[in-house]
């Protein structure tokens, strides 16, 4: 499928909506019900919800587009570089707030062409709280229009972060870079799910979000909805992002460059 019309573009972003509110029902079934989890890693928890979701997701791109493949976390976990169009799907991003119950997780399924978001849905049923975006025509909050802040000074930011389940080895822990940007900015949250992170920089909520060791499915559907609604994306040192190598900066474009510097500070 060569990349899709504008028309086709909002009926794909319609479809990963609608199929992400389908899978974020299913997954409040299993909220606050404390599920059962294995250890895909140290720290990396997977449950049958996620996999349940992910079947889901993966049935219902798959046959209503057959021709484009869905790249899921738990089915196929296959996080390489791709052309052409390709779904990136993350069932439950958050399952470890979602099994301690939590409510920050979400489904996000997103539409990239060679790599570069296009369309994205991501809905978090226990905020109640659904977005969605295209790059280059806009973004949406429970079906409002959404725009990122217009907050100029690092100092004066609300700033986003994670931190990876290995953490043990700087710089890729991040741990240097929280202390340095909570040095310099209002405030810094972590609140565990990539996904919904880069949705509330989407927003105007935060001001700006960075994170090292990502996948493209926790960030390629909420990328697309930054861009959407006039966020920047970048790798951490300000160039151009790599959605497999996962080390993102994602702003409103005002304080990019403020928090680029600093979390670079902190690397050396």
């Amino acid at each position: 499928m060569s990349t899709p019309s504008g028309s086709e573009r909002a009926a794909l972003r319609a479809l990963a909506a609608e199929v992400a509110r389908e899978a974020a029902v299913l997954l409040m079934a299993g909220y606050r019900s404390r599920p059962s989890a294995d250890e895909k890693g140290p720290r990396d928890l997977v449950t049958e919800f996620d996999r349940r979701s992910e079947a889901l997701v993966g049935a219902r791109l798959a046959a209503a587009t057959p021709a484009i493949p869905v790249i899921g976390e738990e089915l196929s976990g296959d996080d390489r570089h791709r052309r052409g169009l390709a779904w990136y799907v993350d069932p439950l991003d958050g399952t470890t707030n979602f099994v301690h119950g939590h409510p920050f997780f979400c489904v996000a399924i997103g539409l990239a062409a060679d790599d570069v978001p296009l369309v994205g849905a991501v809905d978090a049923p226990a905020l109640g709280v659904a977005w969605s975006g295209e790059v280059g025509v806009g973004a949406s909050r429970n079906g409002e229009p959404c725009r990122v802040s217009a907050t100029a000074e690092l100092g004066d930011a609300l700033v986003a972060t994670g931190f990876p389940p290995v953490r043990d080895r700087a710089p890729a822990d991040n741990f240097a870079a929280f202390v340095r940007v909570k040095r310099s900015a209002r405030a810094v949250r972590r609140c565990g799910s990539a996904a919904i992170d880069l949705c509330m920089v989407a927003d105007g909520t935060y001001d700006a979000y960075w994170e090292r060791r990502l996948h493209a499915w926790d960030t390629i559907a909420a990328s697309a909805i930054a861009l959407g609604a006039g966020a920047r994306v970048t790798a951490l040192d300000g160039g151009p992002p790599d959605y497999h190598v996962g080390h993102l900066v994602v702003s409103n474009g005002r304080v990019h460059e403020a928090l680029v510097a600093a979390v670079a500070e902190a690397a050396r």
